[in-house]
């Protein structure tokens, strides 16, 4: 069983690409199951920060190989940009990037809708990036997608464009928007198809081969846990499966193959967009928050709402995701705190919660704990026993309220500013 999951916890923003990328030496295989260019991977390799949108962050190591599977979609453009800037820096992606044939394909016609949406929305809006991922999952369950296969054969790209263009013809025509033409857009993906074809594959039939060879793969998914289509804050969620058993139907793989999954949190809690966040703090604590932690979104640049470390949340992430670990980021942007807040369960209705309820979370009042903080720098501790003793006791009240250990903590954003980093497989 060499496969691991790596998910967030959370409602995203949590830290993967730098756990993904400090497990990968470990890996064989780095697979990306799902999402789109919605998500970003922030990542600071000798204190310079590269951004990642489709491509999974173990690229950054040379003798990996990165497979980008048929649950995600693909902007093409985004991907081949990705491409560009990874070479600009030395980074070849030849031989070793694999694209599914199978992945949908975001149009133009996607971004423009996800805009229009939004903005008929107005104050109800989700807060999605506007980068088309929705229509295109919605277009993928309404059997109208074009897949990235489709690149490759014009005369079938013409003929699923032209289906998919007249089927969003009405929608364009109630919200007020122009839509491409069927030659611009075939002509337009023609050409990128043309650029992407030395990478398109059957990624399922190399993930397969991986497995059989009992090389170690590790599963990168998007999102976070609290933004699963099926399990998050609905309708305020992303368009795919976000938790770990996403990873089965995205990368094309058996449960059994599956050994471990890790959660990633921080050590406070984020969200970007609209949707219910029983912990967010509108006052100057969540300005520190976001200021100490550069909360600010790498696919968008927004500010994310910051706020206490929210348990019943973990619980629910650990429980769907079958969790076996933790590993916790920016814990080093709570010190100098006098103390602590956790939300260790919720009140509703006069009731106490120790999950999210299916509705009315936006009416839950939080259930605090409060822990003294500390003032040492922890940047430097490459030890959990080396950190500040109210830093471990922090840490070790999380494993206790979720029921989930502890196994790797990050002190900083750099790749060496991480504790009890050991193989995770």
């Amino acid at each position: 069983m060499p496969a691991l999951v790596v998910v967030g916890a959370q409602w995203g923003d949590e830290g993967k690409g730098k756990i993904v990328d400090l497990y990968t030496p470990y890996a064989d295989l780095v697979v990306r199951f799902a999402g789109g260019a919605n998500a970003g991977h922030t990542l600071v390799v000798g204190g310079e920060k590269v951004i990642l949108h489709l491509i999974p962050s173990g690229i950054l190591h040379q003798g990996t190989r990165c497979v980008v599977a048929q649950g995600t979609v693909l902007d093409p453009e985004v991907l081949l940009n990705e491409i560009s800037q990874l070479s600009a820096r030395g980074v070849s992606v030849e031989g070793r990037l694999f694209v599914s044939d199978r992945a949908h394909v975001v149009l133009p016609q996607h971004k423009l809708v996800d805009g229009l949406r939004e903005a008929q929305k107005g104050a109800n809006a989700i807060g999605t990036t506007k980068r088309g991922i929705g229509p295109t999952y919605e277009d993928k369950v309404g059997r109208r997608g074009v897949r990235i296969g489709d690149l490759l054969r014009p005369a079938l790209l013409e003929e699923k464009v032209r289906a998919n263009l007249e089927a969003w013809s009405p929608i364009f025509e109630k919200l007020g928007g122009t839509l491409p033409s069927v030659e611009s857009v075939v002509a337009q993906y023609v050409e990128l198809g043309k650029r992407l074809e030395p990478y398109v594959c059957d990624t399922a039939s190399i993930v397969h081969t991986s497995i059989q060879k009992d090389e170690k793969i590790l599963l990168e998914g998007a999102q976070g846990t609290m933004l699963d289509i099926d399990h998050g804050t609905y309708p305020f969620v992303t368009s795919s499966n976000a938790v770990a058993g996403g990873a089965c139907a995205g990368a094309g793989i058996g449960p059994t193959a599956i050994q471990k999954v890790i959660g990633i949190s921080k050590a406070y809690a984020t969200r970007v967009g609209g949707g219910p966040f029983p912990t967010e703090l509108l006052d100057e604590m969540g300005d520190l928050l976001r200021n100490a932690g550069g909360e600010f979104g790498s696919t968008t640049g927004r500010p994310r709402r910051c706020g206490w470390l929210d348990v019943p949340a973990l619980r629910m992430a650990a429980r769907v995701n079958g969790m076996s670990e933790i590993a916790l980021t920016k814990l080093d942007v709570l010190t100098g705190l006098d103390e602590l807040k956790v939300c260790v369960a919720y009140e509703l209705d006069g009731e106490k919660l120790l999950e999210p309820p299916y509705d009315g979370l936006e009416s839950v009042k939080p259930i605090y704990e409060t822990l003294p903080g500390w003032k040492e720098d922890v940047s430097g501790c490459r030890k959990r026993s080396e950190l500040p003793e109210n830093a471990q006791k922090y840490i070790e009240a999380i494993e206790k309220w979720v029921g989930v250990k502890v196994g790797l903590v990050s002190v900083g954003p750099d790749r060496d500013q991480t504790a009890d980093l050991v193989d995770p497989f």
